[in-house]
């Protein structure tokens, strides 16, 4: 039987209605998810997903029966899950947009370029002994910007004033966080046009720099260029990288092998000076000629003239001086997007109106300018230049790599499927059947706030249990 409802009863409720309405709507939201019947099963999806930002959902049924007699060993279907919906990761790569899901992608893109460098994940540990290099490329210059430093920064003595009335120099002391840090000193000046080119040419100009570097180490062993795949085989990984002056600039790290790849010695020409000599010299020949264009003419793009080239080296007991540094280098910017480094935006634009409205400074919003208007013109067509506006021109990944240089996204994310697998143990003797669709994505206010929660305790735990590792190795030692 029901208990009455008394007066009391009836007041107190009505108090507590009053007193939610005063409260802001995302904490109503979260009291209302908290007291949901099914919320400790909403709260385990969740943490699933990594207290994920912006979750997909999905709706269907999985399952799974034995191959030989038709038994279902399995089922799952969404009807019994909070709201019939099914949550994962959205698995964005961008600090700005899932903070979870990017500090996912950082782990991966770490032990990817580690295995690169000492071996793991299928590549042997011998690679610690190859000639391997972390390499700077840089963009030329388009004139000359603001710069951060301690001291002033453009001192000119006789400084004058270029054809538009702007000084040539500039005696202040920037600040790291100056708004003009990264401006041009003079935007009339500035080759804007050069610039949003070279940004669409960087990944030919990359193919010209890693031939040329063949051809320098072949030749500077009288090895026939086109035989050097007998010999050694160059692999790579690579990441961009904006400077303050919204210019990419590419970090890569190289290493030689034997013509089999990783599980192959090279020559014993293959040394680190050697393959540093071929760097330079490719990195100062390498070019790429723009098709000519009757409102620009024909340029001729190259890199710029910083240039760093360091061997990563082993020490006696064995420990790397540099390689951890590189690859966790390498995975905190490979998180980025273009609009937290404040060289552009993370999302694609529409038309040239949402130029006007980016929340960007006003040379990135020139070099937009440029792009969208180089865009229309039919000669630069094939560089879809339009489509990139967003990243200035830029239209290669963020991280990319040789082929043989180590293991692969797709190979860890299924690893990392394999190690979660709670279903039978032999796949080769089931069946599945599956039918799922796409039910939407993202959070309400109170479920944002609720999943903050997690991925902050989530982070805080895994710097916990790193920090006691890595004391645990400390004391070892």
């Amino acid at each position: 039987m029901t208990p009455d409802f008394t007066p009391a009863d009836r007041r107190a409720a009505l108090d507590r209605e009053a007193r939610l309405r005063q409260l802001p709507e995302t904490d109503r939201d979260a009291i209302r998810i908290a007291q949901h019947p099914q919320y400790a099963r909403w709260f385990e999806q969740i943490v699933a997903t990594g207290g994920c930002a912006h979750p997909i959902h999905l709706s269907g049924w999985t399952t799974t029966r034995d191959a030989t007699t038709g038994e279902i060993l399995h089922h799952y279907d969404t009807r019994n899950e909070p709201g019939e919906r099914l949550l994962l990761r959205c698995g964005n790569r961008r600090a700005t947009v899932c903070a979870p899901c990017s500090r996912l992608h950082a782990g991966d893109t770490f032990h990817l370029v580690r295995a690169g460098l000492l071996g793991g994940k299928n590549v042997p540990s011998t690679v610690r002994d190859r000639p391997r290099l972390f390499i700077t490329l840089t963009a030329p210059s388009f004139g000359p910007v603001h710069r951060a430093a301690d001291e002033r920064c453009r001192p000119r003595r006789n400084a004058g004033d270029c054809e538009h009335g702007r000084s040539h120099g500039c005696g202040l002391v920037h600040s790291t966080g100056d708004p003009l840090v990264g401006q041009p000193l003079c935007p009339d000046c500035y080759e804007y046009v050069a610039h949003v080119l070279w940004h669409a040419h960087v990944g030919k100009l990359w193919d010209r720099f890693v031939i040329g570097v063949r051809r320098r180490l072949a030749s500077s062993v009288g090895v026939a260029q086109s035989r050097f795949p007998e010999h050694a085989r160059l692999s790579f990984a690579r990441v961009a990288e904006y400077q303050q002056r919204a210019a990419v600039h590419i970090h890569a790290v190289v290493r030689l092998d034997g013509p089999a790849g990783p599980d192959d010695e090279p020559p014993i020409w293959g040394t680190a000076e050697s393959l540093i000599n071929a760097v330079r010299a490719s990195a100062q020949r390498a070019m790429v000629h723009v098709p000519y264009s009757p409102a620009i003419g024909e340029l001729a793009l190259r890199w710029g003239v910083q240039l760093d080239a360091r061997p990563l080296t082993v020490h006696a007991d064995g420990e790397t001086l540099h390689d951890d540094a590189v690859a966790a280098y390498v995975a905190k910017y490979v998180t980025k997007g273009a609009s937290e480094t404040g060289a552009g935006l993370d999302h694609k634009l529409t038309n040239s109106d949402d130029i006007e409205a980016a929340p960007v400074t006003a040379h990135v919003r020139t070099l937009m300018r440029t792009c969208w208007r180089l865009g229309g013109l039919p000669e630069y067509e094939p560089l879809r230049l339009r489509a990139w506006t967003h990243s200035l021109g830029y239209r290669g990944h963020i991280l990319t790599k040789s082929r043989s240089y180590s293991t692969t996204y797709a190979a860890l994310r299924a690893a990392r499927a394999v190690h979660a697998h709670k279903g039978p143990d032999d796949v080769s003797t089931t069946q599945v059947e599956a039918n799922w669709r796409y039910a939407g994505s993202g959070h309400t206010a109170g479920a944002t706030l609720i999943a903050a929660t997690v991925a902050e305790d989530l982070a805080q735990n895994q710097e916990i249990a790193r920090a006691t590792l890595a004391a645990s190795l400390a004391m070892e030692r």
